[in-house]
């Protein structure tokens, strides 16, 4: 699409709301992590993804993988923007039979690329679609968001050392920073020290911007495309809940609706 930031950023605020509404209406699901990441979605299929809603299986689309599923709010919401979802999808969220289940499922919901569940199996995913790339003399590229909780899974670690064996330069990872996982901070949880340096130290390229800033989303976007020869890394420092006051950094709303009068606020604060 290439959009220009503005149009980014407009696009965005639009899918905070729908995130909003999404878990506001059912009473349930994970709006924190929706709204720290919905800028970098915005940014990815905006002015990068190469996909087509009039064609979900096409081959050739670049691939992205939702490590963190429970995130699913801000998936949906920019699928919808992208013409691969309805309003009436959207309203089926955490519903029996509906399109958009409570963890992204590529079964359900067209546009999903990778059935999440238990964490830290996202970037395993990621790697085989890239080497099936590969093998397919294809230019498609894929892109894996993780959590910075789900950095404790060793899974990941192995993913992240299988990727500069095999000099996987179509390939870029995601972490949203935000800080808060399942039950509390990270820091109280499980200390990672410096996850761009940990990154780096397997070789990978890493590049650190405010997961924020349309403008430093955009040309993160574009620097991994220039990576060659091994793998990308993108650590976005980022606010679980941003966008809606009394989410914001509170580990309270990783997986928590919010009621009527919050619900009031978080649409005026957003309008």
């Amino acid at each position: 699409m290439g959009l220009e930031i503005p149009e980014l950023e407009s696009m965005a605020k639009r899918c905070r709301r729908n995130i909003v509404r999404m878990v506001y209406g059912i009473g349930a699901g994970h709006p924190g992590g929706s709204l720290s990441a919905i800028d970098m979605l915005t940014g990815l299929y905006g002015h990068r993804l190469r996909v087509d809603s009039d064609n979900p299986k096409w081959s050739d689309r670049d691939r992205f993988i939702m490590s963190k599923g429970h995130a699913s709010p801000g998936v949906y919401s920019i699928l919808h923007e992208r013409g691969f979802l309805t309003e009436d999808d959207l309203a089926s969220f955490r519903k029996l039979g509906g399109s958009c289940q409570g963890h992204v499922d590529m079964k359900w919901c067209p546009g999903v690329d990778f059935s999440a569940g238990s964490l830290g199996m996202g970037l395993s995913f990621g790697i085989g679609c890239s080497l099936a790339a590969k093998l397919d003399g294809s230019d498609r590229t894929s892109w894996v968001m993780l959590g910075d909780g789900e950095l404790q899974e060793g899974q990941v670690w192995e993913g992240v050392m299988s990727a500069v064996h095999h000099e996987i330069d179509n390939l870029t990872v995601i972490v949203d920073r935000n800080g808060i996982q399942n039950d509390d901070f990270c820091e109280t949880q499980m200390r990672m020290f410096d996850v761009s340096e940990k990154f780096a130290s397997f070789g990978w390229a890493v590049m650190e911007i405010d997961g924020h800033d349309m403008a430093q989303v955009v040309d993160a976007i574009d620097w991994a495309d220039q990576v060659k020869g091994g793998p990308a890394c993108i650590v976005m420092h980022t606010v679980k809940g941003k966008g809606v006051s009394y989410m914001e950094n509170n580990p309270k709303f990783h997986g928590a609706a919010p009621n009527e009068e919050q619900f009031i606020l978080a649409m005026e604060e957003l309008s």
